[in-house]
């Protein structure tokens, strides 16, 4: 693993540095553009004000997504998406060589 670095990301028109490791960095955009698309779900809803009572309420949903991700029997379905999405990126590395082959 490699040596995390510090990311700028913006959520809800706010700043923050993030830890990173560089293999990562693509999961964390993606964590912060799902979490900033759930927020503003919720603020556009209408019933929910204020920045911190808007963030309880996304990470209560997100949660909850997750919770309903895992089957009974152990089964994790968030786990198996994470390793086929780490498959894909490594079946389009090895195409990308083969085609500079042509």
């Amino acid at each position: 693993m490699s040596e995390a670095r510090q990311l700028d990301v913006n959520i809800m028109g706010r700043d923050f540095r993030v830890a990173c490791p560089p293999e990562e960095e693509q999961a964390l955009r993606e964590a912060v553009a799902y979490v900033e698309r759930k927020m503003r779900e919720i603020r556009d809803g209408g019933h929910v004000i204020g920045l911190d009572k808007i963030a309880i309420m996304a990470a209560l949903n997100i949660a909850h997504e997750f919770m309903h991700t895992r089957v009974t029997g152990g089964l994790d379905v968030a786990d198996f998406r994470r390793r086929i999405t780490a498959m894909q990126d490594t079946i389009d590395e090895a195409l990308k060589e083969q085609q500079q082959l042509f």
